[in-house]
Formats: structure tokens, C-alpha cells, sequence
């Protein structure tokens, strides 16, 4: 049985019109860089599902099984690219690389998020497509970490094989926590739930790793190509781009980790699922744990819309 709803506090509200038309609630928890926990708001000790959260540590598991994973390809391996043809191009290249093609992709045919991109696929007269998906730079990653060790391919996305096990080592070291569930993602991939604090945890490790590291080259790839973790207009590669040395990696269902260059970190989870609040909210818990989010003023809030002018805002909430 689900938790009751009222385990969770209210994070974000929106303003319509000077009207509070509704309210976003869930856990927030943020982490000071010697780790203590600074901000803690809802469940922040209950199991969450991370799913594309997790892509940093599925693309140091590939990076740590010997993947020739480097700048971009690293951060496309732990982004969620919005499917331009730049995007496309090195998940090909990456896929060759071990001998693959666009067919060996175990993650389903989908539309880029790119609206630019998607509306010429269409005027092209092509379809959707695995290569496409947000997810394919994680599975070319993954494939090429099976296809350097003699591997199976075929069976890359089975929560037995010998990557997917990698991946599941990496999440327990990094938040250290024992997985509390497996899950399959939207992706087809194994999803390793842990609490929101081993979530925070875990982000923070990379970005306060020691140069040179694994863990370390995870969090640089982000931080300098931006643009291969997201894309064009992406929250996550803006967000990184207006706050210098920052790591930032949202998932689906309202999740979302941010890791500041002084060490500081925080993970949200919005219990309705919705994305739209997450990245103020993970400001706001920053802010209050100490972090210096001042460049990302832009962030805080959203506008809320009304005949296509701003009427209204969303923004986070305070400790209630």
C-alpha cells in the first residue's frame, strides 16, 4: 500500500492571478559539503524510484566496465538528450564504435523532445525512433561496456548482466544504501530505488570526487557539455549553464538532483509526478542548506500563463 499523502509537505504553489489555483507536494532534502543534512522536508528516508536521475551513475557503472566513454559521450551517456540530429550523430558514432547499429538499442522508438527536430522529422516523412529517445545515449553506453568485455548485447537490459550489476555496485557505494527495489524503467533498463537522502548522496559523490577519478569525469562531462545531457532549451543543460561547476539531472515522476561546485546537494521528489516545480524547489533547498544559487535567480520561479502573458507564477514553498 502507498504511504498516505500527508506524510508529504507541500513544496511549490501555483499563482494564478493573485489565486492559489494548487499545490505541489513531496520530499526535499539537502546536503551541506561535509554531508550532513541540512534541509530535510517529507520522506526524505523513504525508497524512491530516481529514474533518469540515476543516468550519471548508470554512466559511471559503463565508464568503470572500461566504455570508451569521454566529453560528450560521457555526458550523453548520463544525460537525457532531446533527440537532434548533434544527439543522434554520437550515439551512432558510439554504437560503431563496438560494431553496433541503431537496432541493437534496447530502449523503445520514440519523438525527440527537440520541437524543432520533431517537426522536420515530420515534413521528412519519418517516423519515430529508438535512436530518438531521450535514452539512447544511456544504452549506447551500455552497450559499448558489454561489447569491449565480450558480453552479451542482446541481453544488455537483463537485471543479471554483468553492466546492470556494475550499475546497482555504483548506486549502493554512492548513496550507501542497500537497492530497496528493483524496478524497470520507462527506458526498459533496471531501476535501483533508494531514499531521497542516498539519492542526494550519491550526486554529491561525484562532484566532490578527487581529479582524475571515475566518478570525477562523470561530473566534468556534464558540467562542460551540457548541452549532450539535455539539449536545446533543456531546464537541466540551462540550469548547469547559468550555474557554473553545477550538476543537474532531472527524472520522470518529479524527481530531480542538483549538486552545486562547492559540494552542496539536493534531490526533490514530487509525489504527482509533475516536473514543472522541481527545479525551483531544488533552488529553494539548496539556498536554505547554505548553497549559493544567486546566478540561477531566473530559476526560482515559472510563470504561469494566461492568453500567453504572465499572470501568475509558481514557486516554491518554505518550511510550513
Amino acid at each position: 500500500m502507498p504511504e498516505p499523502v500527508s506524510e508529504y509537505v507541500p513544496l511549490a504553489e501555483v499563482v494564478r492571478s493573485g489565486f492559489v489555483e494548487s499545490v505541489h507536494f513531496g520530499s526535499a532534502v539537502a546536503l551541506t559539503p561535509d554531508g550532513r543534512t541540512a534541509v530535510a522536508r517529507g520522506r526524505v528516508a523513504a525508497p524512491v524510484l530516481p529514474r533518469s536521475s540515476a543516468k550519471p551513475f548508470q554512466a559511471l557503472a559503463c565508464l568503470l566496465s572500461g566504455a570508451d566513454l569521454h566529453g560528450p559521450r560521457l555526458a550523453i551517456a548520463a544525460g537525457s538528450h532531446t533527440g537532434e540530429d548533434s544527439h543522434v550523430r554520437l550515439v551512432a558514432e558510439m554504437l560503431a564504435e563496438a560494431g553496433l547499429g541503431f537496432d541493437a538499442l534496447g530502449c523503445p522508438a520514440d519523438w525527440p523532445e527537440d520541437e524543432a527536430t520533431r517537426h522536420a522529422l515530420i515534413r521528412d516523412g519519418l517516423g519515430a525512433s529508438r535512436e530518438r529517445m531521450n535514452c539512447s545515449g544511456k544504452h549506447a553506453a551500455m552497450l559499448a561496456a558489454a561489447a569491449v568485455n565480450g558480453w552479451a548485447v542482446d541481453s544488455y537490459l537483463d537485471a543479471g548482466h554483468p553492466v546492470q550489476r556494475r550499475v546497482r555496485d555504483v548506486v549502493e557505494e554512492l548513496s550507501g544504501e542497500k537497492a530497496a527495489h528493483v524496478a524497470v524503467d520507462g527506458c526498459g533498463a533496471p531501476l535501483f530505488g533508494i531514499s531521497l537522502e542516498g539519492l542526494a548522496r550519491a550526486v554529491q559523490g561525484l562532484v566532490l570526487a578527487a581529479p582524475g577519478t571515475a566518478p570525477r569525469a562523470v561530473a566534468d562531462a556534464m558540467r562542460e557539455h551540457p548541452e549532450y545531457v539535455g539539449g536545446t532549451g533543456h531546464v537541466n543543460t540551462t540550469l548547469m549553464q547559468a550555474l557554473p561547476g553545477a550538476v543537474a539531472k532531472g527524472g520522470a515522476e518529479g524527481v530531480l538532483v542538483v549538486a552545486l561546485a562547492s559540494g552542496h546537494a539536493a534531490a526533490v521528489k514530487v509525489i504527482d509526478g509533475s516536473p514543472r516545480a522541481t527545479t525551483a524547489i531544488a533552488l529553494a533547498t539548496l539556498r536554505a542548506a547554505g548553497g549559493d544559487v544567486a546566478p540561477a535567480a531566473e530559476f526560482a520561479t515559472v510563470p504561469v500563463l494566461g492568453g500567453g502573458s504572465p499572470v501568475g507564477e509558481i514557486h516554491a514553498l518554505g518550511e510550513s
